[in-house]
C-alpha cells in the first residue's frame, strides 16, 4: 500500500475536508551499488568526524546552521516543531486560477490527494465545482520542513496537487530568450508548420519508453551471459546549411503528407525561388 506523506485538512471556506496525500510519481531507474573491485563486496558509507577523528553513530549527529565557516548554530527537532506553520496541518486554499496561466515550469512534485470518509461529499463537491468552473486551486502546505504553495486541479474524478516553485528558485540563464537576428521566410514558417502538422498526434504516454535502461537492463543480461557488450552507432549530425532543402526531406520522410500537402509544398518551394524540377528531384533522392 502507498505510503501517506501528508496527513491533514483542505479547507475553502468554512468547509474543511480530510485527506492524505500520496506521490502520484516516482522516477524509475536501473539502480548501482559502489562495490569493492578487489573483493566484490558491496561499500558501506560511514560518518566520520575529522576533529575527533572517529566514526560516529547517528544518534550523536544533530541538525547545524552554518552561520560562518566551521561555525554552526545547531537546531534540534522539538525546536523547527514548535515554529511549524498552521499550513503543516490545514491546508487553505487561497485563491483560484485558470490553469492555463500557470507556466508548467513552475511545477515540481505531483501528489494525490485521496478524502478520509468524513469529507468524501465535500471532497466531491470540490472536485465537481472545479470541474465546471475550469478553475484551479493555489494552497499553501508544510511538509518536509519547506512550506509549499501547491495548485489543486481536478483529474480522472478526483484532486490532484502539483508543488510549485518559488520564483526566486527558478534560475535564470542571461541567454535565454534572446531574439535571433537570422531572417526567417513565411515559407520556411509554412513548411515547418505542415511538419508539425504531419507529426501531431494524440498525447498517449504509454507510447514512450526509457530506451536508454531497456539498454542497460539488456548490458547486465549480457555480462550475466559472458557475452560482448556491443556498442551503439551514434547518430551523426550536422548543422542545417538549406533550411528549405531539409524542411522538404523531412516532409518526405514522415511520410505521412496528404496528396494536397505535398502539391502545396511544391507551391512553396517555388515561390521561395527554387526551381521546381531541383525541389522534386530533391524530395526524390531523400
Amino acid at each position: 500500500m502507498a505510503a501517506t506523506v501528508w496527513k491533514g485538512y483542505l479547507t475553502f471556506g468554512l468547509i474543511s475536508v480530510p485527506i492524505r496525500l500520496y506521490a502520484a510519481a516516482r522516477r524509475e531507474h536501473v539502480s548501482f551499488h559502489q562495490v569493492h573491485k578487489v573483493c566484490g563486496t558491496r561499500i558501506r558509507q560511514q560518518l566520520f568526524c575529522p576533529h575527533c577523528e572517529r566514526v560516529v553513530e547517528r544518534n550523536e549527529i544533530v541538525k547545524g546552521y552554518e552561520e560562518a565557516q566551521d561555525s554552526f548554530i545547531e537546531v534540534d527537532s522539538e525546536e523547527l516543531e514548535k515554529i511549524a506553520p498552521p499550513s503543516e496541518h490545514n491546508m487553505e486554499i487561497l485563491q483560484f486560477v485558470r490553469l492555463d496561466e500557470v507556466d508548467p515550469i513552475y511545477f515540481d512534485t505531483s501528489y494525490y490527494a485521496v478524502p478520509e470518509e468524513p469529507g468524501r461529499k465535500a471532497y466531491d463537491l470540490l472536485v465537481r465545482t472545479l470541474q465546471q468552473a475550469n478553475y484551479a486551486a493555489l494552497a499553501k502546505v508544510a511538509m518536509h520542513q519547506h512550506e509549499y504553495v501547491v495548485l489543486v486541479r481536478p483529474r480522472d474524478n478526483g484532486l490532484t496537487l502539483h508543488t510549485v516553485y518559488y520564483p526566486n528558485e527558478l534560475h535564470q540563464v542571461a541567454e535565454y530568450g534572446q531574439p535571433g537576428q537570422m531572417e526567417i521566410r513565411p515559407q520556411e514558417v509554412e513548411l515547418a508548420q505542415r511538419l508539425v502538422e504531419n507529426l501531431a498526434a494524440p498525447f498517449e504516454p504509454g507510447k514512450f519508453h526509457d530506451e536508454y535502461q531497456k539498454k542497460v537492463l539488456e548490458l547486465i543480461e549480457s555480462k550475466r551471459a559472458g557475452k560482448p557488450v556491443s556498442p551503439a552507432r551514434p547518430q551523426k549530425l550536422a548543422p542545417v546549411v538549406d533550411l528549405m532543402e531539409a524542411l522538404q526531406r523531412s516532409l518526405a520522410e514522415a511520410g505521412r503528407k496528404p496528396p494536397e500537402a505535398a502539391a502545396t509544398i511544391h507551391q512553396v518551394a517555388a515561390a521561395a525561388g527554387r526551381p521546381q524540377k531541383r525541389a522534386a528531384r530533391k524530395r526524390g533522392a531523400a
